[in-house]
């Protein structure tokens, strides 16, 4: 029995519309959902306040947040969040007397394969109060980029607070030898713009230095996607 016309027309029509719908509904959906939102790290509060979702009171999440500094880097400049305003910043301990530097040299790096993106500041924080005196010199052994990969140091009464509070990392001074020494979190941080722990990556580890790389170009697109929409 041959087929009218009609319903071959309507098979050929069906059959060209699937890659259309394909195409303008399905691809979009995926697209959208290609980069899932990064995690908070640190307490979270329910606030009193509420914002709306399609008509439903959600309350508003108070996330951590890493408090405002005052440290000088390697050209004797303070650098604060007021200096870092809208960045999005990687961060990592180090300290120049230690004898593997395995991860400042991955983060020269990661901050060379930046230094044209104006939106990622990379930091390195000294567990050492006496690298006050010796970070210049230390960032100039990486050729650390100027205004892209700063090195910071202070007094401990200064930085370990941050450390361990704000950053929410371990940091040890063992004072009782001749020469003191540093057990800290050798760990590197993606912070976002509004100074919130966005992912916590082990240094030494490839896999997660993959993710790492993975995920500062999610909190990027995430950044220049809130902007878009005006949050």
């Amino acid at each position: 029995m041959k087929r009218s016309p009609i319903k071959k027309v309507l098979i050929l029509v069906s059959i060209l519309a699937i890659p259309g719908f394909l195409f303008f509904y399905l691809l979009p959906h995926f697209a959208k959902n290609r980069y899932k939102s990064l995690p908070i790290y640190g307490k979270k509060i329910v606030a009193t306040t509420f914002h709306s979702v399609k008509g439903k009171k959600i309350p508003d999440t108070i996330y951590h947040q890493i408090p405002d500094f005052k440290l000088v880097n390697q050209h004797n400049d303070t650098i604060s969040w007021k200096s870092l305003e809208n960045k999005i910043v990687v961060l990592n301990l180090f300290h120049t007397g230690a004898g593997n530097q395995q991860t400042s040299q991955y983060i020269k790096q990661l901050s060379d394969g930046y230094e044209q993106k104006p939106l990622v500041k990379f930091l390195s924080l000294s567990v050492d109060p006496a690298d006050q005196s010796k970070i210049k010199d230390f960032a100039a052994s990486f050729k650390a980029i100027e205004g892209k990969w700063d090195f910071l140091a202070g007094d401990t009464s200064q930085t370990y607070p941050l450390i361990k509070n704000g950053l929410l990392l371990d940091v040890i001074e063992d004072d009782s030898r001749t020469k003191p020494t540093f057990i800290f979190s050798n760990k590197i941080l993606l912070i976002d713009n509004l100074h919130r722990i966005r992912g916590i990556y082990e240094a030494d580890n490839k896999e997660a230095n993959a993710r790492l790389e993975d995920e500062i170009k999610v909190l990027i697109a995430e950044y220049l996607r809130n902007v878009k929409d005006g949050r």
